[in-house]
């Protein structure tokens, strides 16, 4: 009965938004209806859940159906959750910036949070709970971790472990995030962490950076393959 309400609660909410949109076009051009635009958004999270059951690769079909189901109706709630948040940062006459979307988006997102992870944890293997967090966050922890291998020269084991510890924890918050800048943000949130406890390593992160990026001119301008 929980699950059906919060749902019945995006749905109505999500009306409103459309709505809104809508009216708010200029009125020289063409105003696109609400089911014109619960189309289009529609066609978009189906395109991005049929991208993450591609990479899942299930052979039951009943549990792609099922995993399919949930994913799509996350995607619904927390676009909700951001009419909700959006709404009481107007009503309070700040500006939508994730600065002060931050905290409202954590304190709306627990309980969707935990419960999207119940359902697909009950379906599906740790390993691919992992890769739904993946898809869902462009696989910012391995594109991450690949860039401060690169980059840093002779990573302990133990640098290279505490990385990947604040990029999962990363991920684990930005798959709440409500658009790709804001999944973006939260990244960098934990990057400037993952840098801090570089630098008191004995790591010169900035050094390491702009040692890098002359690597990748000299090679660039030579016409040989970027230096790693």
């Amino acid at each position: 009965m929980k699950s059906i309400r919060i749902v019945s609660l995006a749905s109505f909410v999500a009306a409103n938004l459309l709505a809104g949109t809508a009216s708010a076009q200029q009125m020289s051009t063409p105003a696109a209806t609400p089911a014109e635009i619960e189309a289009v958004y529609t066609s978009s999270i189906e395109g991005r859940a049929d991208d993450i059951l591609k990479a899942l690769n299930l052979t039951d079909a009943a549990k792609s159906n099922q995993v399919h189901d949930i994913i799509i109706r996350q995607y619904r709630l927390l676009r909700a959750r951001d009419v909700v948040i959006d709404a009481r940062l107007a009503a309070e006459g700040k500006d939508n910036s994730y600065t002060n979307r931050a905290p409202e988006v954590q304190a709306e997102s627990k309980v969707l949070h935990d419960y999207f992870l119940s359902q697909l944890s009950a379906l599906l293997t740790p390993e691919q709970v992992d890769t739904i967090k993946d898809k869902l966050t462009y696989n910012k922890v391995e594109v991450t971790y690949n860039a401060y291998c690169a980059i840093i020269p002779g990573l302990k084991d133990s640098a290279k472990a505490k990385i990947m510890d604040l990029l999962k924890a990363a991920r684990e918050e930005a798959i709440d995030g409500g658009s790709a800048p804001e999944k973006s943000a939260i990244f960098q949130k934990y990057k400037n962490q993952i840098n801090d406890y570089l630098n008191a390593s004995g790591y010169d992160v900035a050094q390491a950076y702009k040692d890098w990026e002359a690597k990748q001119k000299t090679a660039s301008k030579s016409g040989g393959t970027q230096a790693n």
